[in-house]
């Protein structure tokens, strides 16, 4: 995702508050050809490592796609539907990862954070 310029990448632990899938992981995209791409490498990806999509929402409106792998649902969103829709709202008390790409070296980080709320913006 962060290869295709994914922006506030984060990984939601929701092993022991749902069902529903055991990670979400969200990011968000500009623009429309952003999110496709985005959503290409995901699936491209996963599927180097024989992993396919079971599921997958969103191509028609390019808004928010969804693509669930059962266990990991990845949701790409442009980020004004983002904010509109709020996940990290309904999840926030979820454990949660940040990835990003260190603006300084260039390698992938991650950090645990404790307010999801001050990583994505919000329209309040």
């Amino acid at each position: 995702m962060l290869e295709k310029g994914a922006m506030d990448v984060c990984i939601f632990d929701l092993k022991k508050i749902t069902s529903i899938a055991d990670y979400f992981v969200i990011g968000s995209a500009d623009s429309v050809p952003q999110l496709k791409a985005v959503v290409d490498q995901v699936a491209d990806d996963l599927k180097e490592m024989d992993t396919l999509a079971w599921h997958t929402e969103g191509t028609q409106s390019w808004r928010w796609v969804l693509l669930d792998y059962v266990d990991v649902v990845v949701h790409v969103f442009q980020e004004e539907t983002r904010v509109f829709y709020g996940l990290e709202r309904l999840w926030g008390d979820a454990p949660v990862t940040r990835v990003y790409i260190d603006p300084e070296t260039g390698d992938i980080r991650q950090e645990t954070i404790s307010d999801i709320m001050s990583v994505v913006v919000t329209t309040e």
